[in-house]
This record gives structure tokens, C-alpha cells and sequence, in this order.
């Protein structure tokens, strides 16, 4: 069967209904109604079916050709038909026909590298972000859809290891890597600052609070990192925020662009190294959503999600029953637009998109979200996710995968 097809050709939603455990959930969810968020959590899905979207002259869910079968963690969607894609072997993709047509391609002399993170801005100017450690961490940028690229950044640190990029407008950025040992000796999470688009400064690590042994960020959906873009709040919003786990999960918040700096204890699992927070992201300075788990045992029970009303200072845990593994979280633009920073998500009418490893979700508070699967033999899977500007979003995963919710 081809990749390319209507999710209502290889997806499915089901009701929990017919599970053998439909019952307790049932039972938790009516207990549990009033501090809910989403109310029924989710645990009702919906059957999704392309005659229905055409009946509503909406795009039709479905996966994408994406001609490689290179894993994809890094994507940008700059518009309903411009987006790119990154993953390994020094891969990157391009589609300027909203997906009808992926152009893969190498970055010379890169075909050992893993581009986690990819933030375009058009068809022609993307930076691409390589996670590995010491020198294998490194920034890439084009100008002209990838016919040249120019290296900007090589980690030479042997114990480092970028997590995440992401960039206020096209000439200011961010990068965070891995705790590394600063002149005394402290680990110290790695930040990069660029405010030309080419030259890349470190945060001076006497300005960062110190990281605990054991602790990290995950490169695992270009999400660990999160900032509010330009079109989002004009003249370049100073927030800073990131996450980690490991040891401990935490989120790390500045307030002036990375001068000085909060830390704060998040209710999410953690413990082992492949547990912990591994995506956050704020809509606006007070309201936030972490997502994560352990990606070492997928299926296994939260506490997994979190959101937050003041900035990351504290955080409430999702009564959704039961949880797994969650690579990334975004929100839909389009929901953003009217959606008022007084209110929290179960009542700004906001959308919300979730990435696991074998399905996506979509909340739409306070209405019931619903699962999307592939089913059991299908190669589709998701680690990270990029919103339409205009509402939506693209997914990619392992082998090449790309999916499209309207």
C-alpha cells in the first residue's frame, strides 16, 4: 500500500467503549469529572472518516510521501503549503505544494549527522540543527532552498549534546545542549544566542542555575525548548523557557531573554534517563502544557501531562486515565487567535496536539479529544510536530513518516 493516503485510509480512531477497561475509566472519569481537563479526557474517540471532511470542505487528514525513509525528528511548517523536514544521515525535506511533493537531499559532507531541529522561515531559508555529542552538534543555515549551506556553529565541546533550536524571528535564535561542566566544575545546561542570523554566543554559565547530576534535556522532537515567536507577541517576547528530565523534572523559565533565570520542580515522571519532560510549550506568557513519560516503556502510566496558569511556577497534572508516552506537544495557531491569556485551556477554547509514538491526539477543550492510530502493521509513527500558521498541523516520525491534521 502506497504512504501516501487519506488517514481514513490507514488510520483509525476507536471507542473505548468496546475495551475491557472501558468500565473503570468510566468509573474514573465520573469521579473525577469536575477537575478533568477535557472533562471525559479523551477516553470516547472519535471515528474519523474523509467523507465527513469533504462533507465539511475541510482538507482531508492524511499521511504524506516523504521519498526517504530516514528518521525525521526536526519540522517546520512556514506555511499551508511551504515545510520542512530534517532526520538522519544529514537528511532534510522540502515541499512547496503543501505536500503533494517532498524533496529529500543530504547537506554535503553531513551524511553522518542527525538534524533533530529545523526552523524555516520560507522556501529558500531554513536552519537545520544536528544533535550528537562534541562536534556533532552543530548549525547549519541556507538562504537559497538548500543549494548552498553555510556551517555556522561547531560544538567543541567533547561532552556536549544539542537538544533544541528555535528562533524568535530569522536573525534571533536560540539553542540549548546538554549540562556540561563550566571553569569550577558545575554543570551547567549549554545555551546559544544569535542575534544576526550567522554569529552564535554562549549564555555566560555563571547566569545559569546549576543542573543536577543526572539530569538532561531530550533531542527527541525539537520541543524541549520553547519561546514565544514573534507572531505570537510582537518585539520579540523576552520568555525563555526549557525542560528536563532524568534525575529530576524540571522546567527552567527567564524572564529577559537568558540574564537571569527561575527553576522549578514539575509533578511528571522521571527518575531513569529516558524518563521525563520531553516537549513544553506556552501560548502566552502565563499558559503552558509539558508533556513527556519514559520512552523506554511507551505504554506505561503517567503522570505524563501537565499545564500550567503562571508561567511554569507550578504546575497541575491532566486527570486523563490512562496515559503513555508523549514526544511532543504543540498548540494550534488558529485557536490562539482569540483565545484570552485570563482563561485557562479547558476554557480558552484552545486546540491542542499531542504526539506519541503510535498515535496523535487532538483536544479541542472542553469537547472530548480524539485519537488518531495507524493501524498495527502500518510503519507510521510520529516524534515531533510543527502547527500550520493557520491552523493544523504536520507530523513526522521514524521512516520517513509525515501526516497532516486539517
Amino acid at each position: 500500500m502506497p504512504l501516501r493516503q487519506t488517514l481514513s485510509a490507514i488510520l483509525f480512531s476507536r471507542r473505548i467503549k468496546g475495551d475491557p477497561t472501558a468500565k473503570k475509566i468510566a468509573q474514573n472519569i465520573n469521579a473525577s469529572k469536575e477537575d478533568f481537563f477535557c472533562d471525559n479526557s479523551g477516553m470516547r474517540f472519535l471515528l474519523i472518516l474523509l467523507t465527513a471532511t469533504a462533507a465539511l470542505g475541510q482538507p482531508a487528514r492524511q499521511t504524506q510521501s516523504s521519498n526517504t525513509t530516514e528518521g525525521l525528528r526536526g519540522v517546520s511548517a512556514v506555511a499551508q503549503n511551504i515545510a520542512w523536514a530534517s532526520g538522519t544521515h544529514g537528511t532534510y525535506l522540502r515541499t512547496t505544494d503543501a505536500g503533494r511533493t517532498w524533496t529529500p537531499a543530504q547537506v554535503p559532507n553531513a551524511a553522518t549527522l542527525d538534524f533533530r531541529g529545523v526552523v524555516a522561515f520560507s522556501a529558500d531559508e531554513a536552519f537545520l540543527m544536528s544533535a550528537g555529542p562534541g562536534d556533532q552538534s552543530r548549525i547549519y543555515h541556507t538562504s537559497d532552498a538548500g543549494q548552498h549551506w553555510q556551517l555556522q556553529f561547531i560544538n567543541t565541546n567533547p561532552k556536549a549534546f544539542f537538544d533544541s533550536i528555535a528562533f524568535w524571528d530569522p536573525t534571533h535564535g536560540i539553542i540549548l545542549g546538554d549540562p556540561i561542566p563550566d571553569d569550577s566544575g558545575r554543570l551547567k545546561f549549554q545555551l546559544l544566542i544569535t542575534t544576526d542570523g550567522q554569529s552564535w554566543t554562549p549564555i555566560p554559565p555563571s547566569q545559569l542555575p546549576p543542573a543536577i547530576e543526572g539530569e538532561g534535556a531530550f533531542a527527541a522532537s525539537n520541543s524541549c525548548l520553547a519561546i514565544l515567536p514573534s507572531p505570537v507577541l510582537p518585539n520579540n517576547d523576552p520568555n525563555i523557557w526549557f525542560a528536563t528530565g532524568g534525575k529530576v523534572a524540571r522546567v527552567f523559565h527567564s524572564l529577559d531573554r537568558g540574564h537571569t533565570w527561575q527553576v522549578f520542580d514539575a509533578p511528571l515522571i522521571h527518575g531513569p534517563d529516558s524518563a521525563g519532560i520531553f516537549s513544553v510549550v506556552f501560548r502566552d506568557p502565563l499558559h503552558g502544557v509539558i508533556a513527556g513519560g519514559d520512552y523506554k516503556h511507551p505504554e506505561q502510566d503517567g503522570p505524563n501531562l501537565a499545564f500550567t496558569n503562571d508561567g511554569g511556577k507550578t504546575w497541575t497534572l491532566s486527570r486523563i486515565y490512562p496515559q503513555s508516552y508523549y514526544s511532543a506537544v504543540a498548540y494550534d495557531r488558529r485557536s490562539l487567535a482569540h483565545a484570552s491569556n485570563t482563561l485557562d485551556d479547558n476554557q480558552a477554547h484552545v486546540r491542542i496536539f499531542l504526539a506519541g509514538p503510535k498515535f496523535i491526539y487532538d483536544f479541542r477543550p472542553p469537547d472530548n479529544p480524539t485519537r488518531i492510530s495507524p493501524p498495527r502493521k502500518s510503519p507510521i509513527q510520529f516524534n515531533a510536530i510543527s502547527p500550520y500558521p493557520n491552523g493544523g498541523a504536520l507530523f513526522v516520525g521514524p521512516s520517513g513518516s509525515i501526516a497532516t491534521i486539517p
